[in-house]
């Protein structure tokens, strides 16, 4: 049985994974690459070229205070002060 002759060895595919890793990272950071807007001279075309590379952000719904869905909102801490600040009131200070 004769071996294969376009086979080179282990060699040789590590080459070939080493190639395909370069080329996938080099492709990504090209494809990340935006714009040019620092070359432009006029500030108004310069900031419009900034905008559009990179658009706002939609903003969330602020929650409205009054929603009937939502429970009023209760500080489990206030119950657990009034009853530490009761049992320190009893205590003698500086007698």
């Amino acid at each position: 049985m004769e071996a294969d002759p376009r086979y080179q060895g282990p060699e040789d595919e590590m080459r070939k994974i080493l190639a395909v890793l370069a080329l996938c990272t080099f492709a990504q950071s090209a494809l990340a690459a935006g714009p040019d807007c620092s070359a432009i001279e006029r500030t108004s075309e310069r900031l419009a070229c900034y905008d559009a590379a990179s658009p706002p952000k939609t903003k969330k719904p602020a929650a409205v205070e009054g929603d009937a869905s939502r429970a009023a909102y209760q500080d489990p801490f206030i119950a657990e002060e009034a009853r530490t600040a009761a049992k320190l009131k009893g205590i003698c200070r500086g007698c």
